[in-house]
Protein backbone atom coordinates (compact mmCIF):
# COMPACT_ATOMS: atom_id res chain seq x y z
CA UNK A 1 0.00 0.00 0.00
CA UNK A 2 1.63 3.44 -1.06
CA UNK A 3 1.95 6.36 1.46
CA UNK A 4 -0.88 8.32 2.45
CA UNK A 5 0.26 12.14 3.28
CA UNK A 6 -2.05 14.95 3.96
CA UNK A 7 -2.67 17.67 0.82
CA UNK A 8 -2.18 20.84 1.32
CA UNK A 9 -4.21 24.11 0.21
CA UNK A 10 -2.05 24.56 -2.44
CA UNK A 11 -1.73 21.43 -3.85
CA UNK A 12 -5.34 21.76 -4.06
CA UNK A 13 -5.00 24.77 -5.88
CA UNK A 14 -2.54 23.46 -8.24
CA UNK A 15 -4.57 20.32 -8.84
CA UNK A 16 -8.12 22.57 -9.82
CA UNK A 17 -6.27 25.24 -11.63
CA UNK A 18 -7.35 27.82 -9.27
CA UNK A 19 -5.09 30.67 -10.56
CA UNK A 20 -7.14 30.01 -13.84
CA UNK A 21 -10.49 28.96 -12.87
CA UNK A 22 -13.36 30.51 -13.14
CA UNK A 23 -15.54 31.42 -9.33
CA UNK A 24 -18.76 30.00 -8.88
CA UNK A 25 -21.65 32.22 -9.25
CA UNK A 26 -22.71 32.29 -5.69
CA UNK A 27 -22.54 35.65 -3.71
CA UNK A 28 -23.14 35.58 -0.34
CA UNK A 29 -24.66 38.24 1.78
CA UNK A 30 -24.28 38.39 5.41
CA UNK A 31 -26.78 40.63 7.06
CA UNK A 32 -25.79 41.90 10.29
CA UNK A 33 -23.60 38.93 11.32
CA UNK A 34 -22.40 40.14 14.63
CA UNK A 35 -19.64 37.75 15.58
CA UNK A 36 -16.27 38.41 13.93
CA UNK A 37 -15.29 34.43 14.05
CA UNK A 38 -18.79 33.30 12.08
CA UNK A 39 -17.78 35.95 9.33
CA UNK A 40 -14.17 34.55 9.18
CA UNK A 41 -16.27 31.27 9.00
CA UNK A 42 -17.80 32.42 6.04
CA UNK A 43 -14.61 33.78 4.06
CA UNK A 44 -12.79 30.47 4.85
CA UNK A 45 -16.62 28.29 3.55
CA UNK A 46 -16.28 30.70 0.85
CA UNK A 47 -12.95 30.01 -0.61
CA UNK A 48 -13.46 26.02 0.16
CA UNK A 49 -16.27 26.70 -2.34
CA UNK A 50 -14.73 29.07 -4.67
CA UNK A 51 -17.62 31.70 -4.57
CA UNK A 52 -17.33 34.98 -6.29
CA UNK A 53 -18.11 37.16 -3.80
CA UNK A 54 -18.80 38.09 -0.10
CA UNK A 55 -20.92 41.04 0.95
CA UNK A 56 -20.49 42.02 4.14
CA UNK A 57 -23.65 44.29 5.68
CA UNK A 58 -24.29 46.64 8.42
CA UNK A 59 -22.56 45.41 11.86
CA UNK A 60 -21.12 42.37 10.24
CA UNK A 61 -16.79 42.59 10.54
CA UNK A 62 -14.65 42.82 7.19
CA UNK A 63 -11.06 42.67 7.09
CA UNK A 64 -8.42 43.67 8.76
CA UNK A 65 -9.92 42.60 12.22
CA UNK A 66 -8.02 39.97 14.15
CA UNK A 67 -10.96 38.03 15.44
CA UNK A 68 -12.21 37.16 11.63
CA UNK A 69 -8.57 36.38 10.28
CA UNK A 70 -8.65 33.60 13.55
CA UNK A 71 -11.09 31.70 11.57
CA UNK A 72 -10.41 32.73 8.22
CA UNK A 73 -6.84 31.74 7.82
CA UNK A 74 -5.84 34.00 5.15
CA UNK A 75 -8.72 33.36 2.87
CA UNK A 76 -9.91 36.90 3.41
CA UNK A 77 -6.82 37.45 0.59
CA UNK A 78 -8.31 35.13 -1.82
CA UNK A 79 -12.36 35.55 -1.52
CA UNK A 80 -13.28 39.03 -3.21
CA UNK A 81 -15.58 41.21 -0.53
CA UNK A 82 -17.28 44.56 -0.25
CA UNK A 83 -18.58 46.36 2.58
CA UNK A 84 -22.07 47.46 2.39
CA UNK A 85 -23.56 49.85 5.21
CA UNK A 86 -27.19 48.26 4.87
CA UNK A 87 -28.40 44.92 3.22
CA UNK A 88 -30.82 46.31 0.96
CA UNK A 89 -27.57 48.32 -0.46
CA UNK A 90 -25.94 44.88 -1.52
CA UNK A 91 -29.35 43.55 -2.49
CA UNK A 92 -30.48 46.00 -4.79
CA UNK A 93 -26.88 45.17 -6.62
CA UNK A 94 -27.08 42.09 -6.62
CA UNK A 95 -30.66 42.60 -8.03
CA UNK A 96 -29.55 44.99 -10.86
CA UNK A 97 -27.41 42.50 -12.03
CA UNK A 98 -30.15 39.85 -11.98
CA UNK A 99 -28.70 37.74 -9.69
CA UNK A 100 -32.12 36.08 -7.77
CA UNK A 101 -32.23 36.54 -3.87
CA UNK A 102 -32.59 32.91 -1.92
CA UNK A 103 -33.09 34.21 2.06
CA UNK A 104 -31.41 31.05 4.45
CA UNK A 105 -34.38 31.59 7.05
CA UNK A 106 -37.54 29.58 8.76
CA UNK A 107 -40.25 31.35 7.06
CA UNK A 108 -44.05 30.51 6.41
CA UNK A 109 -42.48 30.49 2.85
CA UNK A 110 -39.53 28.49 3.25
CA UNK A 111 -38.62 25.22 1.11
CA UNK A 112 -36.75 22.67 3.05
CA UNK A 113 -33.05 22.97 1.24
CA UNK A 114 -33.33 19.60 -0.36
CA UNK A 115 -36.39 20.37 -2.08
CA UNK A 116 -35.38 23.25 -3.29
CA UNK A 117 -33.64 23.76 -7.17
CA UNK A 118 -30.69 26.53 -6.90
CA UNK A 119 -30.72 28.66 -10.01
CA UNK A 120 -27.38 30.02 -11.41
CA UNK A 121 -25.99 33.09 -10.17
CA UNK A 122 -27.36 32.57 -6.94
CA UNK A 123 -26.85 34.99 -4.01
CA UNK A 124 -27.69 33.59 -0.79
CA UNK A 125 -28.59 35.58 2.34
CA UNK A 126 -27.89 34.53 5.96
CA UNK A 127 -28.62 36.93 8.47
CA UNK A 128 -27.86 37.91 12.46
CA UNK A 129 -27.30 34.92 14.86
CA UNK A 130 -30.62 35.85 17.35
CA UNK A 131 -32.63 37.76 14.84
CA UNK A 132 -32.39 36.05 11.56
CA UNK A 133 -31.98 38.37 8.09
CA UNK A 134 -34.14 41.83 9.06
CA UNK A 135 -37.87 41.96 7.69
CA UNK A 136 -36.84 44.53 5.27
CA UNK A 137 -35.54 42.35 2.84
CA UNK A 138 -38.02 39.75 2.79
CA UNK A 139 -39.91 42.27 0.00
CA UNK A 140 -36.79 41.63 -1.57
CA UNK A 141 -36.19 38.00 -1.96
CA UNK A 142 -37.13 35.52 -4.89
CA UNK A 143 -37.08 32.89 -2.73
CA UNK A 144 -36.63 31.52 0.86
CA UNK A 145 -34.81 28.27 2.15
CA UNK A 146 -34.38 26.05 5.23
CA UNK A 147 -32.06 23.57 6.45
CA UNK A 148 -34.69 20.87 8.24
CA UNK A 149 -34.36 20.59 11.73
CA UNK A 150 -35.21 17.56 13.62
CA UNK A 151 -34.49 18.69 17.19
CA UNK A 152 -35.45 20.92 19.97
CA UNK A 153 -33.66 23.89 19.00
CA UNK A 154 -35.26 25.54 15.43
CA UNK A 155 -31.40 26.91 14.08
CA UNK A 156 -28.37 26.39 13.88
CA UNK A 157 -25.42 28.53 13.60
CA UNK A 158 -24.96 30.56 11.33
CA UNK A 159 -21.47 29.35 9.59
CA UNK A 160 -22.73 26.04 9.73
CA UNK A 161 -26.06 26.50 8.24
CA UNK A 162 -23.75 28.03 5.52
CA UNK A 163 -21.41 25.28 4.94
CA UNK A 164 -24.65 23.03 4.42
CA UNK A 165 -26.43 25.33 2.25
CA UNK A 166 -23.40 26.28 0.30
CA UNK A 167 -22.46 22.70 -0.63
CA UNK A 168 -25.45 21.29 -1.21
CA UNK A 169 -25.99 24.25 -3.87
CA UNK A 170 -22.79 23.00 -5.84
CA UNK A 171 -23.93 19.18 -5.25
CA UNK A 172 -26.90 20.40 -7.11
CA UNK A 173 -25.27 22.11 -9.61
CA UNK A 174 -23.22 19.08 -10.39
CA UNK A 175 -19.68 20.83 -9.53
CA UNK A 176 -17.24 18.33 -9.64
CA UNK A 177 -14.81 17.47 -7.33
CA UNK A 178 -11.10 18.20 -7.14
CA UNK A 179 -8.86 15.47 -8.02
CA UNK A 180 -5.41 15.22 -7.27
CA UNK A 181 -2.87 12.70 -8.64
CA UNK A 182 -0.11 11.65 -6.62
CA UNK A 183 3.17 9.93 -7.79
CA UNK A 184 3.30 6.38 -7.20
Amino acid sequence: MAAVSKLTSTDLALAMGMQRAKRHPIFLVLDNVRSAFNVGAAFRTGDAAWIEKICLCGISAYPPNPKLEKTALGSTEVVPWQYYHTTIEAVQELKQHHIPICLVELTTHSVPLWEFHFSQPLALVFGHEVYGVAEEIFGMADSFVSVPMYGKKATLNVSMTLGIVLFEVLRQWQIPTPSVSHPS
